[in-house]
């Protein structure tokens, strides 16, 4: 076994990997992904840069693609969660053209604004970009809300 698929393992077994999956399964009433690999569930979320040109930003942005942000983010904000004990919650407001924000907050505490810009095209260059991005943003979240505990809980 190659390093490669150890690292690739280790990375899909990470807290917020599996938080994401937990997610994107809950979305599933249909029980479509009942049979996917958490792997091929995983798989929309990458996409290269040369992927990425090719992607139209004319027109409305698709359901899946605005399902795969709101996922995304509610991985985020259940992870803040978990950790602080506070309800977070999401607003994913985009515009048909793929411009707009995500937001997290707890209470009247913003624990992560996001702008979006041509959401037709979200997605990482790897795996291991989507969990750096996706830990990244919840560890500033969790500071926030240990730092601003009262207003977070108001």
């Amino acid at each position: 076994m190659s390093t490669e698929t150890i690292n690739s393992k280790e990375t899909l077994n990470s807290p917020f990997l599996q938080e994401l999956i937990r997610q994107i399964r809950a979305q599933d009433s249909y029980g479509f992904y009942r049979n996917w690999s958490n792997e091929l569930m995983l798989k929309p979320y990458v996409v290269s840069k040369e992927a990425k040109r090719k992607i139209s930003v004319e027109g409305d942005v698709d359901p899946v693609t605005k399902a795969r942000i709101m996922s995304f983010y509610r991985a985020i904000a259940a992870q803040i969660e978990q950790e602080t004990g506070l309800i977070s919650q999401v607003v994913i407001d985009l515009s048909h053209e793929g411009f707009g924000w995500a937001l997290i907050f707890s209470g009247r505490l913003l624990l992560v604004a996001r702008t979006l810009r041509d959401a037709q095209r979200f997605g990482f260059d790897s795996l291991e970009k989507l969990l750096a991005e996706g830990e990244k943003m919840t560890q500033k979240g969790i500071e926030l809300a240990q730092k601003y505990t009262e207003v977070a809980k108001a």
